[in-house]
């Protein structure tokens, strides 16, 4: 059976669009464009599927309105033009998506905020809680900000990243070239697409060495990468062009269009694999038996099965979870932090937040973040 239909199965898709795409190569915003990707989303958004949007187009956006016909390698002018740009980018996308009874809203993230533990857990929150209010979340990289030390570079990285942030099943990346070739089909006649493989194939990454465009700073190798990169969390990646009629719509329908690299795990089995060689455990919570059990039977970890807690670890970070015999039962990573955990532990979910003045969630751990060992 074709890995076609891994792509109509994902209910949770990153989409990223690229700046040829959004500004009609750099002639300004091609409104028609984003109107059309935007009744493509609405009709995916009444399936079901929550969407992320990842958007190039502030600095090219920025460049046509400031009149520069090149772009600019200094640093602070690329900030500048992203500043402006960035104004028209998200104006269109509010009005573009509110046609479709859609809600937006703007994220911008630079590497720091993804590196840091605690921010990283603050945009995800943001960014789910969106998508269970059934908003769009456009994101784009923070270039007004950024410096080179913290850049991603491009974002085919930053999509990637966005898809592990969330958790996504799918990555879709919407180029202007059909997808990936065997060779650079601009210099080589003889090139051929190639429809489907592994995001890992190393292969991959040879074929795709051709330069970028003048507007975007990455190419298809970006994107090859980025497919990489998104597999590790268990997300499939198709590389399509943004150009062709109904392009998302055809992909959900499992049509053959463009390149989708698969991942060679699924994502609760990419990360329970995460979890279960992580060597660094930044703490331990005793359970008691009633916990135990509860885990072994599939269940998360509630606050009131928590017996004792040692270690500083923050919300987020990977701990063990062992019996009063000492005997590792599980682990997982923890939905508060080890000073909350504390306060709760032998504590029923409903009094969490009377007693921490907010709730996070009901669970210390929950199922999808643990990983269970073998019942003895």
């Amino acid at each position: 059976m074709s890995i076609r239909t891994r792509i109509p199965e994902a209910r949770r898709l990153v989409i990223k669009i690229g700046s040829a795409l959004v500004t009609n190569n750099g002639e300004g915003l091609d409104h028609a464009a984003l109107d059309d990707w935007a009744r493509q989303i609405a009709i995916l958004r009444q399936g079901g599927r929550e969407i992320v949007l990842v958007s190039s187009g502030a600095i090219a956006e920025g460049m046509q309105r400031l009149g520069w016909k090149k772009r600019p390698h200094e640093m602070h002018c690329l900030q500048a033009a992203a500043a402006v740009g960035q104004m028209g980018l998200v104006e269109a996308y509010e009005k573009t998506f509110s046609r479709q009874g859609l809600a937006t809203a703007q994220i911008l993230l630079t590497h720091d905020d993804l590196a840091d533990r605690q921010r990283y857990l603050n945009a995800r929150s943001t960014l789910i809680t969106l998508l269970e209010l059934g908003a769009i979340p456009i994101i784009n990289e923070n270039d007004t900000v950024v410096t080179d030390e913290i850049r991603f570079g491009d974002n085919d990285t930053l999509a990637a990243l966005a898809a592990n942030l969330i958790e996504a099943d799918a990555l879709i990346i919407l180029t202007d070239q059909k997808g990936l070739y065997t060779a650079d089909p601009r210099r080589n006649s003889e090139a051929s697409l190639i429809e489907e493989g592994s995001a890992e194939d190393p292969r991959f990454e040879a074929m795709a060495g051709g330069a970028a465009s003048s507007l975007s700073k990455g190419g298809m190798l970006t994107k090859v990468l980025a497919a990489r990169r998104a597999a590790r969390g268990g997300a499939h990646t198709c590389i399509a062009s943004g150009r062709e009629q109904d392009v998302l719509l055809r992909l959900i329908r499992g049509e053959p269009v463009g390149t989708l690299l698969h991942a060679s795990s699924s994502r609760l089995a990419a990360r329970k694999q995460w979890l279960a060689n992580h060597q660094q455990l930044a703490g331990t919570l005793v359970i008691d038996a009633g916990a135990v059990k509860a885990l072994h039977g599939g269940r998360s970890l509630l606050p009131v099965g928590v017996l004792e807690v040692k270690g500083d670890f923050r919300r987020g970070e990977a701990v063990a979870c062992v019996n009063e015999a000492g005997e590792e039962i599980a682990r997982g990573l923890v939905n508060y932090g080890a000073s909350e955990c504390r306060r709760i532990l032998r504590k029923p979910s409903t009094d969490i937040e009377s007693i921490l003045g907010y709730i996070d969630t009901h669970e210390v751990i929950h199922r999808d973040n643990l990983v269970v060992h073998t019942a003895r």
